[in-house]
C-alpha cells in the first residue's frame, strides 16, 4: 500500500486528478479503475472519481491487487428505523462497518442495502449520505434516489442537518459548553485525528444529561462532521469516551470507581457513542423531519450500573 497527501496545489481538486499527480507511474484510465474497484482511497473511503480531495487527506493507492472490494448484496439484517418514498433512517448497530474499503472487502451497511433494497446499487455507495463510525451506533440517513441524494448532501454542506449524540465520558461536565477545535489528521498516526490549529474547522456543543461521581452522559449536538470529530473533541478536553481504544487508549477509570462497575466499564466493547437524533428540511421546503433513537442495550445497561 502506498500513502500520500494532498497538498496545497491539490485542493479542491478531482480526486482523479490530483491521485494522478501524486501517482506519477500510472496513468490517469489506471487511476480511475483502481478508484472504481477501491484499490485507491481516501482517508480509507472509497470516493468517485469526481469527487473533490483537500490539503491533508490521505490517498491510499494497492496498485497489485483487483476488485479488492465487494458491492454484492449480502442477506444481513438492518433495523429500518423509517421509510419515505425518498429516503430510509436505519438505526445502525455498534460493530457495523458502513461500506467496503481497505481492510473491510464486504460485510458492511452498504452489502446489506444492496441486498435489501437492489435499486440502491445504482446510487454511489448505495445510498449512503454520511457516516458513523464503526463502532458508534444510531441514525443514519439513506437516499433512495439521485434527487434526494443531491438535496441532502447540499443541505450538510450548508449546515442545515441537524445532528445530536449521546455519550458516556470519564469526567464531570458541568452545564454546557462549545468546542471549536480544528481538526486533521495525526501524521504520527494515521489512523487518528488530532486537534490542531492548522487543520478543518470543526464545531461541537456539549451538554450534561447527568452526572454520575466521575463519569458524565451527555448530549453533543455538531455543526461539522469531521472524521471522528466527537471522539478526538471529548478526548482533547480530558472526557475521554468509554471504550474509546483509539482516543481513550488506557481506558482510564474516575477515582472512588467501585471494582464492580470498573470492571463493567474496562469490558464495555465499543466506544459508548450514539447518534440519537436527527432532523433535516423536507424536500418539498415545507417542513423537515426529525427522527430520535433510544440508547442502545449496552449503554442504558452500562448507565444502571453507574446509578
Amino acid at each position: 500500500m502506498i500513502h500520500k497527501n494532498i497538498s496545497e496545489e491539490e485542493n479542491n481538486s478531482r480526486l482523479d486528478q490530483a491521485a494522478t499527480i501524486l501517482f506519477k507511474d500510472y496513468s490517469r484510465s489506471q487511476i480511475q479503475r483502481w478508484i472504481s474497484q477501491g484499490n485507491l482511497v481516501v482517508n480509507g473511503e472509497i470516493l468517485k472519481a469526481k469527487d473533490k480531495v483537500h490539503t491533508g487527506d490521505e490517498i491510499s493507492l494497492d496498485p497489485i491487487f483487483e476488485n479488492r472490494v465487494s458491492w454484492d448484496g449480502e442477506d444481513i439484517p438492518i433495523n429500518i428505523f423509517h421509510e419515505e418514498e425518498d429516503f430510509l433512517i436505519i438505526n445502525k448497530p455498534p460493530g457495523l462497518v458502513m461500506h467496503p474499503g481497505a481492510g473491510c472487502h464486504d460485510g458492511t451497511l452498504a452489502n446489506a442495502l444492496a441486498f435489501h433494497f437492489p435499486d440502491l446499487k445504482q446510487l454511489p455507495r448505495c445510498g449512503i449520505v454520511h457516516r458513523l463510525d464503526k463502532d458508534t451506533s444510531g441514525l443514519l440517513v439513506v437516499a433512495k434516489n439521485e434527487k434526494f441524494r443531491n438535496f441532502f448532501i447540499n443541505k450538510l454542506q450548508e449546515r442545515e442537518v441537524f445532528k445530536q449524540y449521546e455519550a458516556l465520558v470519564v469526567g464531570q461536565v458541568i452545564g454546557s459548553f462549545s468546542i471549536d477545535d480544528s481538526i486533521e489528521r495525526d501524521p504520527r498516526n494515521r489512523v487518528k485525528m488530532r486537534v490542531t490549529d492548522f487543520g478543518r474547522d470543526a464545531l461541537s456543543h456539549v451538554s450534561l444529561i447527568k452526572f454520575y461521581d466521575g463519569y458524565s452522559h451527555i448530549s453533543i449536538e455538531i455543526e461539522t462532521g469531521r472524521t471522528h470529530q466527537i471522539r478526538v473533541h471529548l478526548s482533547n478536553q480530558k472526557l475521554p469516551i468509554i471504550g474509546d481504544g483509539l482516543y481513550n487508549p488506557r481506558n482510564l477509570i474516575a477515582k472512588n470507581t467501585p471494582d464492580s462497575l470498573r470492571t463493567n466499564i474496562q469490558n464495555f466493547s465499543r466506544q459508548a457513542l450514539h447518534a440519537s437524533k436527527i432532523r433535516f428540511p423536507s424536500i418539498k421546503g415545507e417542513s423537515f423531519f426529525e427522527f430520535e433513537a433510544d440508547l442502545p442495550q449496552d449503554m442504558q445497561s452500562l448507565i444502571k450500573k453507574m446509578e
